[in-house]
Formats: structure tokens, sequence, C-alpha cells
């Protein structure tokens, strides 16, 4: 049976960030995951994790200047530096609490030789974290929420974790980015499944809850289970009102 990991960074934004962890845990979740941990101590968030019985299933390394429209570093030419830096602030982070899985953003360019620099990086990263026991994980994201991204379908991850050949590099299968690319969401997770690390949803093309749109949640539940998909499944997606009350998905 799948298990579901609420996404701090969308989710229970009717209060702050720090009083979210409590609101997930009272709704049912116990297990989180959000987009970026670095505007409050690690302590602090190992703290909200602990005092909530919460798991941390995932976060991302710094992305760079995120308000400025950065949306990550890996595949960026001469941000090489500041990227290695970025793994080992997450891994300090990680240290502190537990989770197992950190996403590396490819960055906004589609310019020459960035796919040698991405696969460099991610190499890198790979092996700083494999002692610690992390795995480093990659996401194929939508043109139309993040024109420009550098890394967009399915196949493309796939042929880098291979080319790579790390075995704590892994997939990041985000069912809502996939149905808008490529959709066959089911035979993707099939092909991918030996692959991935983690997997995120959402209702599409909305972005809200998974109930909400053409995809056919139930039975992509039960496909994870029959697949033997073990992981957290990330709710990664904008409550359509409040949080609570777009829940009757997850409960029902």
């Amino acid at each position: 049976m799948a298990r579901f990991a609420a996404n701090l960074s969308m989710m229970f934004n009717e209060v702050d960030f720090p009083d979210r962890f409590e609101r997930a845990a009272k709704a049912g979740f116990e297990a989180v995951e959000f987009l970026f941990p670095y505007d409050y101590p690690s302590e602090d968030v190992a703290g909200w994790l602990n005092d909530n019985g919460l798991t941390m299933a995932l976060f991302n390394m710094p992305p760079g200047d995120w308000n400025a429209g950065e949306r990550g570093m890996a595949a960026i030419a001469g941000r090489e530096d500041e990227f290695h830096a970025g793994v080992d602030t997450a891994l300090a982070y990680a240290k502190a609490t537990g989770v197992p899985h950190l996403h590396a953003m490819a960055g906004l360019t589609k310019a020459d030789g960035a796919l040698d620099i991405y696969k460099a990086n991610l190499s890198a990263a790979a092996d700083r974290l494999a002692p610690e026991g992390l795995d480093v994980l990659i996401e194929p994201i939508n043109t139309r929420d993040i024109p420009g991204y550098f890394l967009n379908h399915t196949d493309a991850a796939l042929d880098i974790i291979a080319d790579i050949g790390k075995p704590n590099l892994k997939l990041q299968f985000d069912i809502y980015h996939r149905q808008i690319m490529d959709g066959d969401v089911a035979k993707a997770l099939e092909r991918s499944m030996p692959q991935i690390g983690h997997i995120q949803i959402a209702g599409t093309p909305g972005r809200h809850e998974p109930n909400i749109g053409e995809l056919n949640y139930p039975y992509i539940f039960k496909q994870l289970d029959a697949l033997g998909y073990k992981g957290w499944v990330g709710c990664e997606y904008i409550p359509q009102n409040t949080t609570e009350d777009g829940l009757g998905w997850l409960f029902r």
C-alpha cells in the first residue's frame, strides 16, 4: 500500500513553515518532504520532525538564487564549485534530519556541453554522498512549469543514470511532470522502477489534488503495489482550497 509524504512547500500553507509539521502529523501523514530547508537551522528542522514523529523523505540541494529565478546548478557551466559546496550543505542537513534522498536540480540551460557538466557533477555528488548512505536523485521537469529546464524527459534521465553507473544515482519520478511531457505513465513506471528512488504525484493539468484531473490515481497506486515500490509517494500538489479540505482522496 502506497505511503504518502506531505510536501510542506505546497501543502499546509495556511500556516507558517515551522507549524506545517504539526499540521501534517495531525492530518495523518507519517512523512514529509519539501523543496529546501536552508532558511532554518538544521537542528530546528530536525526538532520539528522529531516533535511530530515524522520521517523526512526528500529535499533538494541548494538551487542557486531561487528568488531570482534560478532552478539548480548541476548542468550550468561555471557553477561547479558552487554546486559542490551545495552538496556539502545538503549533507549537513541530511545528517540532521535522516533524509535518504537529495534531489540535484539541473538548472535552466540548453548550452553546448551542459550534458557533460551535468554528468560530471552528478557523478562527483554520488561519490561524495555514497559513504553516507545517501542517494542523489534527478527529476525530469515539464517545460510548461519551468521553461528552459535542462532535463525534461524520463528516457533522457534513465540514459544519464545508466551512463554514469553509480548505484546511488536514481530517478525522481514525478507523475505530474511525466503526464504533461510524455504520458504513458503506467508503462513508464514499469520500465523505470529499478532506477526509481522517489515518486511524486499531483493532479494533471492543474497540479491540484490527485483526484482532480485526467489521471486515474487509484489505478496507479495499485500498480505501484504490484511493482513492489516501497518508498514514499510525495504529495507535491497545490491544494485547491484548504489542505485539510482536500484530503478526502487520501482517506477514502
